[in-house]
C-alpha cells in the first residue's frame, strides 16, 4: 500500500515524527508560546485563527421590569495561507551499506533538528516585522540604537502592553508529543539572543532560574525574570547586523559585526494569543492521536533500480511540513530594539 513517507512502513514513520519532536523540542521555543492551532490532513490550507471579540462594558443601569437589549457573543477569524517547508540530503548505496557508522539514523537527527530551525526561524521572522516597536532609551529609529536594555525600557513596554489590555501568559504547549498545554506563572515574556543576557542579568530586581524556588522556569532556555516578565534566550533570535548607530568605545561599547554600527538585537516581548503558529504535534481526532498537517513528516527513498539510476546507486533522506505563524494582535506584542555590550 503506497503511504506519504517514501519507503518506510507506517509504522517506522510513527516511530520517526517521534523522534523527531524529541530532537527539536530543545530548539523549539517561539514555537511553544504560541496560540497554537491544530489542523489535520486533508482538511484546509488555510489557518483560521480565532478569537473573541471582547464585550463593550455596560455602564448605564438598567430599568426596572424592563428588558435591556443584550450583546452578540462573536469570534474574529485571523487567516493564513499555509506555507511547506522542507529539505533532502543525498544518500548512496555505498554509504549506507558500508560506512562504519549509523548514518541513515544520524541523518534523520540533524534532519529533525534543521526543521525545528526552520520553524523556530520563520516564527522569529513572522513576530519581528511587527508594527508596535521600542527602540532604545526611546530614540527615533533603528538607525540611532545604541542603548543597552534596561529597566526603564523594560517598564516602558510592560506599560504599553498593560495598557494594551494585554493578558499575561498563564500557559504554554505542553512538551509532550500530543497538542496539551501546561500552566506556568502570569507573566508578559521577552525572547531575546543569547548576547542580550548580560544586560538582562544587569538590570535591578533579576532574579535568575536558579533562584526561583518553587516556581517553574517555562523552558531550558529561560534565563530569569525582572518584575513580571520573564526572559527567555534563544541563539536563533537573530540581530540586524550593522542597523544601528555608531558602536562606541569602552564600557559602551557595542558588539559590531561590520566594526563600525552596532548590532541591534531585537526583544520581543508578548502577552497571551499575540502571536499564533500551526501545532507541529499530534491531537486526537476520531477518538485517537495523529499527526498534524505540521508534522515534521519523513521522506525517505532507498536506493533502488529505476529508469534513471539503473543499478540502484542513489536515495535520499528528507522532511517536510506545512507550516505558518500570524500575529494576531499588534497590540499585545511589543518588538524592543537595543544594542548589546561588547564587554559585559
Amino acid at each position: 500500500m503506497a503511504n506519504n513517507f517514501g519507503d518506510i512502513s507506517l509504522g517506522n514513520a510513527a516511530k520517526a515524527m517521534t523522534e523527531a519532536l524529541q530532537h527539536a523540542a530543545p530548539i523549539l521555543v517561539l514555537s511553544k508560546l504560541a496560540k497554537s492551532l491544530w489542523i489535520g490532513f486533508n482538511e484546509t490550507k488555510v489557518a483560521r485563527f480565532r478569537r473573541i471579540i471582547p464585550l463593550p462594558l455596560k455602564t448605564t443601569a438598567m430599568t426596572e421590569g424592563v428588558t435591556s437589549p443584550g450583546t452578540d457573543f462573536r469570534y474574529e477569524n485571523v487567516e493564513v495561507s499555509l506555507i511547506q517547508l522542507g529539505d533532502y540530503m543525498p544518500t548512496t548505496d555505498v554509504l549506507l551499506d558500508l560506512h562504519d557508522q549509523p548514518v541513515g539514523k544520524d541523518m534523520w537527527t540533524a534532519a529533525s533538528e534543521q526543521a525545528a530551525q526552520s520553524i523556530e526561524q520563520w516564527i522569529w521572522t513572522t513576530i519581528t516585522a511587527g508594527m508596535s516597536v521600542h527602540y532604545a532609551n526611546s530614540v527615533a529609529g533603528r538607525s540611532s540604537v545604541v542603548g543597552f536594555l534596561n529597566k526603564s525600557n523594560q517598564q516602558i513596554i510592560t506599560r504599553t502592553l498593560a495598557r494594551n489590555k494585554a493578558k499575561k501568559l498563564r500557559k504554554m504547549l505542553a512538551g509532550s508529543p500530543d497538542h496539551n498545554t501546561s500552566p506556568i506563572e502570569a507573566a508578559y515574556i521577552c525572547v531575546t539572543h543569547t548576547d542580550m543576557a548580560p544586560s538582562i542579568r544587569a538590570m535591578e530586581g533579576f532574579t535568575p532560574v536558579a533562584e526561583y524556588g518553587q516556581r517553574q522556569p517555562i523552558c531550558d532556555e529561560e534565563l530569569g525574570s525582572v518584575d513580571d516578565v520573564r526572559y527567555i534566550v534563544t541563539p536563533w533570535a537573530m540581530p540586524v547586523a550593522n542597523a544601528g548607530g555608531a558602536k562606541g568605545s569602552g564600557a559602551t561599547e557595542c558588539i559590531s559585526t561590520g566594526g563600525t554600527a552596532a548590532d541591534v538585537y531585537p526583544a520581543m516581548y508578548f502577552g497571551e494569543d499575540s502571536f499564533g503558529a500551526l501545532s507541529i504535534k499530534a491531537g486526537k481526532q476520531g477518538g485517537k492521536m495523529v499527526p498534524s498537517a505540521g508534522s515534521i513528516t519523513p521522506q525517505v527513498v532507498n536506493p533502488k533500480a529505476s529508469a534513471s539510476d539503473p543499478l540502484g546507486q542513489r536515495g535520499s533522506i528528507g522532511w517536510k511540513c506545512y507550516f505558518q505563524a500570524k500575529i494576531l494582535n499588534e497590540s499585545w506584542i511589543i518588538r524592543g530594539e537595543f544594542a548589546a555590550p561588547k564587554n559585559p
